[in-house]
């Protein structure tokens, strides 16, 4: 199916879905321990990272497509800094997002770091593509360089990482942090 198609099929259904030129995947749901670790990321950015800054945080129901690759999905976290663009033929698609989030995990893993990061790293605004880890307190970040190449920072418990691209440092511990249990997560 062609995009405009899709978009029309994505607004009489309940289910998310990926699009790669022209194939349609369901998307299935996250764990708890997904979803709290994306909310929790987002947290962090929209309380105490970026109050005063010319961004906004959005969640997995934000769609991004990604023009180059014809591709549109649901990162777990998108950043847009600046003016909101949207997909001409999906007003509802972000394509200027700066930073991306992803929630690994053991089914989703390999795609989010290999295709789908492919896929993301084509999109010119991007400068950080972010992993957190479900199996341990880890959050990586892979950032676009002066020259254009791709650097790969990575903080574990007890450590913060940058996100150069909004001026801000979050801490690994804030992140993981379960103040419910029980944990969902080695404690940090």
């Amino acid at each position: 199916m062609s995009y405009p198609e899709f978009v029309e099929f994505e607004k009489n259904t309940q289910q998310k879905h990926e699009f790669l030129r022209g194939e349609v995947l369901a998307m299935a749901g996250g764990s708890p321990e997904h979803a709290a670790l994306a909310a929790a990321f987002i947290g962090e950015l929209s309380q105490q990272a970026l109050r005063g800054k010319p961004c906004r945080v959005f969640s997995s129901d934000a769609a991004v497509y990604v023009e180059a690759t014809d591709l549109q999905t649901y990162p777990n976290v998108s950043v847009v800094c600046g003016e909101l663009k949207t997909a001409s033929e999906n007003k509802h698609a972000i394509t200027n997002p700066v930073v991306l989030v992803e929630v690994l995990s053991a089914s989703t893993e390999g795609y989010d770091r290999g295709a789908k990061a492919g896929h993301y790293r084509q999109l010119g605004s991007l400068r950080e593509l972010v992993f957190l880890a479900q199996d341990e307190p880890r959050i990586e970040v892979q950032r676009r360089g002066e020259s254009g190449q791709w650097e790969i920072w990575e903080a574990r418990r007890g450590e913060s990482i940058e996100l150069r691209s909004l001026g801000i440092s979050l801490s690994v511990a804030a992140v993981y942090q379960n103040p419910i249990g029980p944990e969902i997560l080695p404690s940090v």
